[in-house]
């Protein structure tokens, strides 16, 4: 098996944070790891159970590495030794579907700026509405098809006048995307995050639309292209 260092115990314990979010929202989730060789940085793809929705973090490694495999995400957590930076690949399994058709590396291209606090009242707002009308639900309507049916009203709608689906948002929400931003090291590659202080921004490439935050990123990917989509989020400059 293969075992990849990280620059610190801190990306270690990152690392090990992301995936616990991802298992306490999926406990047979699975995750894709890509490694390049021509850069020290390692790619980690997940799927949360909020829809078409990819999660994308990037975190740096002391050396160079050729890997791409798809693994249990439970089995990869019990590999990283916070102490040490390390983590160690485990057997790959059989991927779904989704990790398959992932994200271009490049192309993309920035659209505009969305303001932290921004998205945060967002996501804020919909999960109450969806908490709120899932209590108003009469018991016989509070069936799994109902509540999938909530679940999909609310979180197919975009954010203000772009194609970004709420269920983007959400994801960010849950998987920690959305906290406060602090100084932190930083990758390369379509996961990587911006550096601190910089506003979350929305990619497009083709028909992937990408919200990257200081804490990584999800991609939704949109039935058509997503170029000049007209905004009601505040460019930057």
């Amino acid at each position: 098996m293969t075992t990849l260092r990280l620059t610190g115990p801190e990306e270690a314990a990152d690392l090990a944070a992301f995936l616990t979010r991802l298992l306490r929202w999926d406990k047979a989730a699975v995750v894709r790891l890509q490694a390049a060789g021509a850069g020290p940085a390692l790619a980690v793809f997940g799927h949360p159970p909020f829809g078409a929705v990819l999660a994308i973090r990037t975190w740096e490694l002391t050396d160079a590495a050729s890997l791409d495999a798809t693994v249990s995400a439970g089995r990869l957590l019990d590999t990283v030794v916070e102490n040490a930076a390390t983590v160690t690949v485990p057997p790959e399994v059989t991927g779904p579907s989704w990790a398959g058709l992932l994200p271009p590396r490049g192309g993309w291209q920035r659209t505009a700026g969305i303001p932290l606090d921004a998205l945060r009242a967002e996501a804020a707002r919909v999960i109450a509405e969806f908490r709120a009308r899932t209590e108003g639900l009469e018991p016989a309507q509070r069936t799994r098809a109902g509540l999938d049916a909530l679940a999909e009203e609310i979180w197919s709608r975009r954010l203000g006048e772009t194609a970004l689906p709420l269920r983007a948002v959400h994801a960010a929400h849950a998987l920690g995307f959305l906290r406060p931003v602090r100084a932190m090291a930083h990758a390369s590659g379509p996961g990587a995050a911006p550096a601190a202080g910089e506003t979350p921004a929305l990619f497009t490439s083709g028909p992937w639309l990408r919200l990257r935050t200081a804490y990584g990123s999800v991609a939704v990917r949109t039935s058509g292209d997503a170029a000049g989509l007209r905004l009601t989020v505040t460019p930057l400059a």
